[in-house]
């Protein structure tokens, strides 16, 4: 599966962002997504996870209660929707799929494709 992920940007703090990873081919209801981000400096951290379905997610404790995590398999797509930006958000966010597509894996090694990133900037 291939992904692309867009919809990065530079936003002030409190602002809001929807990220979006687009996949190619037709299995990707039989992978669980997930959202990584990685600031310079830093190794890459997990922030967001979907199972197959949409029915069950998991979100980084740093996000909870900012950013959502869904899909809709029929346009291969998921989103990551994050409000209250803070500017220790800043990273490039990458989009990953896993062959677990029942769990929410947090650790990037569960994740066998990755899309190119996206820049996120929240302006302080």
């Amino acid at each position: 599966v291939q992904l692309q992920a867009f919809g990065g940007g530079l936003v002030q703090a409190g602002g809001s962002l929807r990220l979006s990873c687009a996949a190619s081919g037709r299995t990707f209801d039989t992978y669980g997504m997930g959202w990584f981000r990685q600031a310079p400096g830093k190794e890459r951290e997990f922030v967001a996870a979907i199972n197959w379905s949409g029915s069950n997610t998991n979100l980084a404790q740093g996000v909870k209660g900012r950013f959502t995590v869904s899909r809709i398999n029929a346009e291969n797509t998921v989103y990551l929707q994050m409000n209250s930006l803070k500017a220790e958000d800043t990273a490039v966010y990458y989009c990953a799929a896993s062959s677990y597509a029942l769990t929410m894996q947090t650790a990037p090694h569960y994740y066998s494709y990755w899309g190119q990133g996206t820049q996120v900037t929240v302006s302080s």
